[in-house]
């Protein structure tokens, strides 16, 4: 259990890393987004790239960050229920819908969405409107994204487990237990 137990560690500081790092995009899409709107407003200036610039920004952020997300527990979920079960059934839930929903899905997601990359990158896709921007670039996310959380997956189901298994004692935040 302790070589799964440092795998976990490992994914988790993967995700810590680019978690803090996506951080810096949520600054810089509001910058860009100011700039833009004020040469827009008060100077008659726009540009696609700079729209689309906005946008892919906003999609890093959400799909780089949703590993981080995971690890720190902050994903949307319905506690009405879940909040009142044990924390031994609450691991028992959280191990059974990453084996059967999370790492199915993210899994698909990451390997379908390659495609979807690939092909972009071999025709160097660019953004049908004038002055728009390389597609291939935000294409990449997809799969990453969906890469990290799924890690993020593979490691919350081994820190359930190894709560189940009496390795890891049941805290309230899940992203501190390994130690």
């Amino acid at each position: 259990m302790r070589v799964f137990l440092d795998l976990a560690r490992g994914i988790d500081a993967l995700n810590e890393l680019t978690g803090r790092a996506v951080k810096w995009l949520v600054l810089l899409a509001t910058l860009i987004s100011a700039a833009n709107a004020s040469l827009r407003y008060g100077f008659d200036l726009s540009s696609n790239a700079w729209l689309e610039l906005q946008w892919y920004l906003f999609a890093l952020i959400f799909l780089l960050g949703a590993g981080y997300t995971l690890k720190h527990n902050g994903h949307v979920r319905i506690d009405v229920i879940y909040g009142r079960f044990s924390p031994r059934l609450q691991a028992w839930v959280d191990l059974l819908g990453g084996i059967m929903f999370l790492l199915p899905v993210a899994g698909l997601m990451a390997w379908f969405s390659w495609s979807v990359f690939a092909e972009s990158w071999a025709i160097q896709e660019v953004s049908a409107d004038s002055g728009g921007l390389l597609r291939w670039p935000i294409k990449l996310a997809l799969p990453v994204g969906f890469g990290l959380l799924f890690l993020q997956g593979v490691a919350e189901i081994i820190k359930c487990a190894g709560r189940l298994t009496g390795q890891l004692p049941f805290t309230s935040e899940r992203a501190e237990e390994i130690v």
